[in-house]
């Protein structure tokens, strides 16, 4: 019986060491919203302050939250481990599509993350704060708010990616509540395409930003994605496209973010 138990609890150990990264919840306050929005900063085991971190920034979909990542793809935190990085996850909104509404105040996701989250996460943690030390990405809304972000703010992010982004919702005026952000599409389509991924693509310059776009071709977003890849080609823009066998769901994006890790990582470790 004794055996039995000390195998177990060694078992249990073993277990543990996989996911020995440490999740811290914050609050965040958004300037521009007058209220305070809760997050997750995923630390690597070795985290000391004596040294300093680059950060991955990990955006979620539609209809989630903050706490989606660290739900729904365990493996993440075995992942920071492993490139000894730090992954922080802001909330977005339901259906913010971490743009700054023009309509609705309460929708200001873009000064959000790009100002108030990165100077929380940069005053309170070890932090390389520079382009050259942070990375962003997400999926479906967050894959179209990590480039956005990116594309207008080079100045904050030097690496940008996308798992089954969003990266143009014109073609959809009636989902996700984008009317609501944004007024009907019929009567603002201009404001609708200002907003989207696609119309950021002429901020760019050759080599300003790593990019990483990454899209299942059973997936909805694929016309989309597509067309974005063949915009930044025509544009001399380098860029990494990949398209394998899958749909928009959580097992394509627990797949998807193994290379969005590494690519993220092999930017990081060329700035050194």
């Amino acid at each position: 019986m004794k055996t039995k138990i000390l195998m177990l609890v060694v078992l249990m150990a073993q277990l543990f060491s996989l996911y020995a990264a440490r999740v811290d919840t914050i609050q965040v306050k958004a300037r521009k919203m007058k209220k305070v929005i809760s997050g997750v900063v995923i630390l690597p085991d070795s985290y000391t302050t004596s040294k300093r971190y680059p950060v991955i920034y990990l955006l979620h979909g539609a209809s989630d939250n903050y706490k989606a990542w660290v739900n729904k793809c365990p493996k993440l935190k075995s992942y920071v481990d492993h490139y000894d990085m730090i992954v922080v996850c802001p909330d977005g909104g339901h259906t913010s599509w971490y743009f700054d509404s023009p309509v609705d105040k309460t929708m200001q996701y873009e000064s959000y993350v790009s100002k108030d989250f990165v100077g929380y996460i940069d005053s309170h943690y070890a932090t390389v704060a520079d382009p050259k030390g942070r990375a962003i990405t997400g999926l479906s809304m967050g894959g179209h708010g990590a480039l956005y972000l990116a594309f207008r703010h080079q100045d904050i992010w030097g690496a940008a990616g996308s798992m089954s982004g969003g990266v143009d919702f014109t073609p959809f005026p009636l989902n996700w509540n984008i009317s609501k952000r944004l007024g009907d599409y019929a009567s603002n389509r201009e404001v609708w395409e200002r907003n989207t991924v696609m119309d950021q693509v002429y901020l760019l310059t050759k080599n300003s930003l790593s990019i990483m776009i990454d899209c299942g071709k059973d997936d909805f977003f694929f016309p989309v994605n597509k067309a974005l890849h063949e915009r930044l080609d025509h544009c001399n823009i380098p860029h990494d496209f990949i398209v394998r066998q899958g749909k928009h769901n959580w097992n394509y994006w627990r797949n998807a973010i193994r290379y969005q890790l590494l690519f993220m990582n092999d930017y990081f470790e060329r700035q050194k």
